[in-house]
């Protein structure tokens, strides 16, 4: 009767749960992941130093959120390739900016969203919980960063398998896209 209880519970520990050592890896994962988002934002705006990128991000400056988002978009595709070996690639997609948010000057106030399109070999829920985790480490690490307001969520990540793409279901039908197709920023 014990060996089926702890049989179970390692089961369901590896189908439906992180680790707590990949927890760990998704929190020391965020800093460098920040780090080299900030460092590539401040190459492309070509200022000297992070502060000014920092203070370039409180103000909202679009061109520094553009750059920190992609820049945290490559970070976040390469750390879910390296921890899950399920995972075949990542897309960038950006669609925060409807015509009337334009038209009409509604645009979000603060960080948009990185929006991911992360296409593995299967669905699971572990794969679901490192990229949860890895969006409470990253807002929890920017809001400390950047100060103000805390920063709920940084991520929207959707994933999609070989039947979503086949059968053109859901995220997987913006693969193969004539308009507005993700940009590929990671593959196995």
């Amino acid at each position: 009767m014990e060996e089926t209880l702890v049989t179970k519970q390692v089961e369901t520990a590896y189908v439906g749960s992180v680790s707590p050592l990949e927890v760990l890896d998704a929190t020391r994962s965020t800093r460098i992941i920040l780090s080299e988002a900030m460092q590539f934002c401040a190459q492309k705006i070509q200022v000297d130093s992070l502060d000014a990128v920092v203070d370039l991000l409180r103000q909202n400056d679009r061109a520094a959120c553009e750059y920190c988002l992609y820049g945290l978009a490559k970070g976040v595709a390469t750390s879910l390739g390296a921890m899950d070996e399920h995972v075949k690639a990542v897309y960038v997609l950006d669609y925060d900016a409807t015509p009337e948010d334009l038209c009409f000057g509604t645009l979000n106030q603060g960080m948009p969203l990185v929006h991911l399109i992360v296409w593995t070999e299967r669905k699971t829920a572990a794969l679901s919980s490192l990229v949860a985790a890895l969006d409470r480490a990253l807002a929890q690490a920017y809001t400390d960063l950047v100060g103000g307001p805390h920063v709920e969520v940084l991520l929207d990540a959707q994933m999609i398998d070989d039947a979503d793409i086949e059968n053109r279901a859901g995220y997987g039908a913006l693969l193969q896209a004539i308009h507005h197709r993700p940009i590929q920023i990671w593959e196995r």
